[in-house]
């Protein structure tokens, strides 16, 4: 395993449509499904996500949108392993300290990536970039991002 998914490019591929699904994917094809990861949090974003859209559905047909992105989320997360916020991760994330100005999920998957000496493929850099010592890369653009 060398690479873990942030939320935005596992959303993108979730996609399956559109330019950059088209880079990421084409980037992917260059290594094995092996060589990528998913963490916890993310499905933990995911399920936040279809929470929030049905909840707010304003008609029955949301509601059913709601959960179909639900169950499409719970089937995609099958072709990846899936890794856990634990001790080590923990460790990782409670070494960050404050004053990082970056959402606490982020900072939990940043943790993840690192404490699994991983690059976290993310179109997240603004926040990512503040992270110390973690490897991060985007995919989604076109060339080498």
């Amino acid at each position: 395993m060398t690479y873990l998914l942030d939320t935005d490019h596992f959303s993108i591929l979730q996609r399956r449509s559109g330019p950059e699904f088209q880079n990421l994917a084409t980037r992917m094809g260059a290594h094995t499904p092996a060589d990528f990861a998913l963490s916890i949090v993310t499905f933990h974003e995911q399920v936040i996500g279809a929470h929030a859209w049905i909840q707010g559905a304003k008609n029955p047909r949301q509601v059913v949108e709601g959960y179909a992105f639900l169950d499409r989320a719970f089937l995609d997360y099958g072709r990846f392993t899936v890794l856990r916020f634990d001790e080590e991760a923990l460790s990782v994330f409670s070494g960050f300290g404050g004053g990082l100005r970056v959402n606490v999920r982020d900072l939990r998957i940043a943790a993840i990536a690192i404490a699994n000496g991983l690059i976290l493929l993310t179109r997240n850099r603004v926040h990512f970039e503040r992270v110390p010592g973690l490897r991060f890369e985007d995919w989604a653009v076109g060339g080498e991002g």
